[in-house]
């Protein structure tokens, strides 16, 4: 089985995932032909949209139409520091959603409705798809699928919660921050298959079993596995701030142009 996961990053990390997906597919190496897909906070989002049958032509160019209904944002160095913070002791992360539960942000329902915009109101797809998020008030671990009886967009919308800065998902009755907060790609879940994709936007995290390099590296010499960052050019084009609408058409014209320099060794991976 082949696995693709995709991270999380903010809206720029949606667009140059896009983006790159996009420019790998032009030159044959389709990753959207996995057998399972991990999404967590702007990889949820985009593996919703890459799983809905849309083109990925027609969702990269969706890339390039300018901000679109997304709400800027930015995370305040205090609320970086909160981030570092909560990783660093066991239970960061239910002080952390607690922290996130009494934040002043938009209304929920606005930002759903920004997670709908997105994605749609597909249904889930055919493919596996396992969509992360956190408990705000324990920090447990929610993977959403198929079969746990939640839609699609209230999943998205879950994973996509950044504490601090978009208000927790409340989903029978539990409300849940973004699936970063555990991992930041949660490329663990991956375990199993045989061959690996990691799209990382980010991959820093207090923890170094929550970083993607080092999740990648479990898997062993037996998996043929490979882990993708945004390279320098890419770095430049999403600028320092990963919640700037504005910044996504340079975003995934980065991806699609990093594609050309990662395709090969892809290639060796995934066929």
């Amino acid at each position: 089985m082949r696995a693709l996961v995709l991270g999380g990053g903010g809206v720029t990390g949606v667009a140059w995932e896009i983006g790159l997906l996009h420019g790998l597919a032009e030159q044959g190496v389709d990753l959207t032909a996995a057998g399972l897909v991990v999404g967590t906070s702007a990889g949820s989002s985009v593996a919703a949209q890459v799983l809905s049958g849309l083109p990925l032509k027609d969702l990269y160019e969706a890339q390039l139409a300018g901000a679109g209904s997304e709400i800027a944002a930015r995370m305040s160095p205090g609320d970086l520091l909160k981030f570092v913070v909560a990783g660093l002791w066991p239970g960061g992360r239910a002080w952390l959603g607690r922290q996130a539960l009494r934040a002043r942000t938009v209304p929920e329902a606005e930002r759903r409705a920004v997670i709908e915009r997105r994605i749609g109101d597909a249904p889930w797809p055919a493919t596996r798809l396992l969509i992360t998020a956190v408990e705000a008030e324990t920090g447990r671990t929610r993977i959403f699928d198929a079969a746990s009886g939640v839609s699609l967009v209230d999943a998205v919308a879950a994973s996509c919660a950044v504490p601090l800065v978009w208000p927790p998902v409340t989903i029978d009755g539990v409300r849940y921050i973004d699936g970063g907060v555990r991992s930041v790609a949660n490329a663990d879940l991956a375990a199993g298959a045989a061959q690996v994709v990691v799209l990382a936007p980010v991959t820093q995290s207090a923890r170094r079993s929550g970083r993607p390099a080092a999740q990648v590296a479990a898997f062993g010499p037996s998996v043929r596995s490979a882990l993708l960052s945004p390279d320098a050019a890419a770095r430049a084009a999403i600028g320092g701030n990963l919640l700037d609408p504005a910044r996504r058409r340079p975003a995934a014209e980065a991806g699609r142009a990093q594609a050309a320099t990662e395709v090969a060794r892809l290639r060796t991976v995934w066929t």
